[in-house]
């Protein structure tokens, strides 16, 4: 049978063209659910206060960049959202005397506006809010070298390749409304993709690239980065890709409540634990990555319950 039309964007793919009992399955869980979800290679993980997720969620970076040597130099992926755990990174590294000289740090993204990433002189450049909130904090005596630091914002390339000469101990990361991580949105609904979206195996392949972004990843941006106002934000975006991310010792997921909703954070964890891939929900695609954690801020988890405002 075909697939349903998408609920948000008819000439797009994305989770509301699945199997509707599928949709309904993960609608139910629990939060116990959740946990029971866990499995070799996908931990799922709780904590019961903001300052615990954020502070464990920056310790992931300090963890990251205390194994960092000259002959080993180990780097992070990082994400702007969530952005909470940034300025806590910069105070634990100065807290700590944390040397980064031989720490790396990868932004995920960057938009794209006329074909160039935008320049870290617009108020909406990713790269500008890491060394806003992060970087610029450090102390220049600890401070990880500029040639350390890699935006998807030149050559892409070239981008792509420092993970073949930096081991990248980490990519953490949020889950958008149209499930992805980064900007791996889903497909738009032509040409070969039609009647199916690209294959797991096909997406999988996809490197760092510059994508048409998803309306709905529009929207959501809008609403988290520029008071809803939509014609801000632009239509095309840098990334990093699977084939990056496969590189990835290990993928960290956070869940803080207020990006992705709880609907979206069960129906990914479903997908991930039940090993149920499928690129119209790209984040289901970690379920083939073999060491992958979803944290969840517990008071975030709202219900998936009818309630009338």
């Amino acid at each position: 049978m075909p697939r349903p039309i998408s609920k948000l964007a008819e000439g797009w793919w994305d989770f509301t063209t699945l199997d509707p009992h599928l949709l309904a399955d993960a609608a139910a869980l629990t939060a116990r659910d959740l946990e029971q979800l866990a499995r070799p290679g996908f931990e799922v993980r709780f904590y019961d206060t903001v300052e615990e997720f954020y502070c464990a969620e920056a310790l992931e970076y300090i963890s990251a960049w205390r194994r960092a040597t000259p002959d080993n130099p180990v780097g992070v992926c990082g994400p702007i959202g969530p952005t909470e755990q940034l300025p806590l990174v910069a105070r634990m590294v100065n807290a700590l005397g944390l040397d980064l000289r031989n720490a790396h740090f990868w932004g995920m993204d960057e938009w794209v506006i006329g074909g160039k990433p935008m320049g870290e002189d617009h108020p909406l450049s990713f790269a500008r809010c890491d060394r806003q909130l992060c970087f610029d904090r450090i102390d220049p005596k600890l401070a990880m070298p500029v040639a350390n630091i890699h935006f998807p914002n030149r050559d892409l390339a070239a981008y792509s390749a420092t993970y073949d000469s930096v081991r990248c101990a980490l990519m953490q990361g949020g889950q958008g409304e149209v499930k992805h991580w980064a900007f791996n949105d889903p497909f738009p609904r032509t040409g070969a993709y039609a009647d199916s979206p690209p294959s797991v195996a096909e997406f999988r392949k996809l490197k760092a690239r510059v994508v048409k972004l998803h309306p709905i990843t529009l929207m959501q941006n809008a609403r988290t980065s520029g008071g809803g106002n939509i014609a801000l934000i632009p239509g095309n975006a840098a990334t990093v890709g699977p084939h990056e991310t496969w590189k990835a010792e290990r993928v960290s997921i956070w869940h803080p409540g207020h990006h992705d909703n709880g609907f979206g954070t069960r129906l990914t964890a479903l997908m991930i634990s039940k090993r149920i891939m499928d690129s119209a929900v790209p984040m289901s695609l970690l379920a083939d990555h073999p060491n992958v954690a979803f944290s969840y801020l517990r008071p975030g988890l709202s219900d998936v319950s009818v309630e009338m405002h």
